[in-house]
């Protein structure tokens, strides 16, 4: 049974994370200490809300330099939502310094009049540069999307999948080294969430 980790800094919707997780069979741990990380063998880290104080509680709970090392150290993790806009240096959404795990910068969606932002419902992925979260020769996705910002990062390759807002392709999906992580919500994405939960956890189990 993989034992995964959920990050618990009190701006994730964790409840739907541990179902969705459970359902695939894993056995659940709720991380709120740094201690707790060395019994699991990947972490997820979700989120929902605001950059800033989203990095204060992270700092606060004193799990900032563990995610760190843990990512450093080539373990696997798998950001959620906002928990993907924290991996990375910045963002237009307040001036506190993300995690930094991945380069560059999350940015505003474009105001574009038709477009309403927070951009939500369901949207089909753009397939990027494959990875295990999405292979090459991956059936269609329709996922769930719920969000005003998008990550920028300085690596264009770690795209591994995009969606289209107001005729741009924004990022969608990341992976690079250990470290993946989704814009939408794969636990509020039907089947289609539930197949990439499932090809991230058999990487996790791979690299056991």
């Amino acid at each position: 049974m993989t034992r995964i980790g959920l990050i618990d800094y009190g701006m994730g919707n964790l409840h739907s994370v541990q179902r969705a997780l459970e359902r695939l069979g894993c056995e659940v741990r709720i991380l709120q200490q740094a201690e707790a990380l060395e019994d699991c063998q990947a972490l997820v880290l979700p989120g929902v809300g605001a950059f800033d104080p989203a990095m204060e509680r992270l700092h606060a709970s004193g799990l900032v330099p563990a995610i760190k090392a843990w990512c450093n150290a080539g373990r696997p993790l798998l950001g959620i939502c906002l928990g993907l806009q924290l991996l990375f240096e910045s963002s237009d959404e307040g001036s506190a310094s993300g995690l930094g795990l991945l380069a560059g910068h999350i940015a505003a969606l474009p105001k574009v009049p038709g477009h309403p932002i927070p951009h939500m419902g369901w949207e089909a992925l753009i397939p990027g540069t494959p990875s295990p979260l999405l292979p090459e020769g991956a059936s269609d996705s329709w996922v769930y999307f719920v969000h005003s910002f998008a990550a920028q990062p300085k690596d264009q390759s770690c795209i591994t999948a995009s969606v289209s807002f107001a005729g741009q392709d924004v990022t969608a999906a990341v992976w690079q080294g250990s470290v993946a992580a989704c814009q939408f919500h794969p636990e509020k994405s039907s089947e289609a969430g539930e197949q990439l939960l499932r090809r991230w956890l058999h990487w996790v189990e791979e690299q056991a």
